[in-house]
């Protein structure tokens, strides 16, 4: 990656930090597009004195992202919400800007451009946050066909934001809520992982024009991570089954809230396993043996004790 010009949108978030640190750490000049530098700056500390620029920009302005993806090698985009706000909507962020961006980094002539979806993805799923994701893989790959597209489950590491959050919770609520009864599966993958694969992909350009899901090497229930959790945390809670109807509603009234704890959405999303389909790519095709989650959770939940 040494002296490789690199784009990365979301590169202020828990995977992007990560990812631009590591790029740094190999020599990659790298560009990072924000809406507020002034909150970003700390990025520019993860590497020598000008090797990681911040790109102003309006992300709904087309402008603004050709001109953060000029000059550059690679591009890889990031971005993604987990609800929707008044104006950033599932499928203005998944879809529309998703779009934008694969357009702007055929238009600069970038080599490379790799694309973070969901695992989950899915044109039939209940979720609109599933619709938008794989609705988002369609725009990108018409406008840029060569893209490597990402799928990760449940993304967990330091500053993640299920197990550091549940964690907090359990400090102070003697109840834990496993909607749908906890039943719903899961196959967690290690921030570190995804970042590697992502990496990795950049190099091997047999990536090119392949969609890659990222699961841990164990599949959990719902229930069996918040066990895992507890028994790290060292504490004892009431884990309390509650079906998808009551959750649904919960839901509604959390939508009022500037950050929701829970929506509707998020719930018609848990109603359906989250685990690898065995029908595209994984991190062994990238040459990865992917971290198990009991390896890796006491190392950054052991101060919630």
């Amino acid at each position: 990656m040494q002296g490789k010009y690199i784009t990365i949108f979301g590169g202020t978030g828990f995977i992007g930090r990560s990812l631009v640190q590591k790029f740094a750490r190999e020599g990659a000049i790298i560009r990072v597009p924000v809406r507020s530098p002034n909150n970003a700056l700390f990025l520019k500390t993860m590497g020598h004195v000008g090797q990681i620029t911040l790109c102003k920009i309006n992300p709904y302005i087309k402008q603004d992202i050709e001109a953060c993806c000029e000059n550059s090698e690679i591009v890889i985009n990031l971005i993604g919400i987990f609800y929707e706000k008044k104006n950033s909507t599932f499928k203005r962020v998944h879809v529309e800007l998703a779009e934008t961006i694969a357009e702007s980094t055929a238009k600069a002539g970038a080599k490379r451009f790799l694309h973070m979806s969901a695992l989950g993805a899915d044109s039939r799923s209940k979720s609109a946050y599933a619709i938008s994701k794989i609705q988002g893989e369609q725009a990108v790959l018409k406008a840029y066909p060569q893209a490597t597209i990402f799928r990760p489950s449940l993304v967990f590491g330091p500053h993640d934001r299920f197990f550091n959050r549940f964690s907090e919770i359990s400090r102070f609520s003697p109840i834990l809520p496993l909607i749908g009864g906890g039943k719903t599966h899961l196959q967690p993958t290690y921030v570190g992982d995804v970042i590697e694969a992502v990496i990795v992909a950049t190099k091997y350009r047999e990536s090119e024009e392949q969609i890659y899901e990222l699961g841990g090497p164990k599949i959990y229930s719902f229930k069996e991570l918040f066990e895992i959790m507890l028994k790290i945390i060292q504490l004892k809670r009431l884990l309390l089954p509650l079906p998808y109807f009551i959750a649904r509603i919960i839901g509604f009234f959390g939508e009022f809230l500037p950050t929701p704890p829970l929506t509707r959405d998020q719930v018609k999303f848990l109603e359906k396993d989250n685990i690898l389909t065995k029908r595209n790519l994984t991190f062994q095709d990238l040459g990865l043996v992917p971290h198990a989650l009991e390896s890796i959770l006491p190392r950054y939940l052991s101060h919630y004790k």
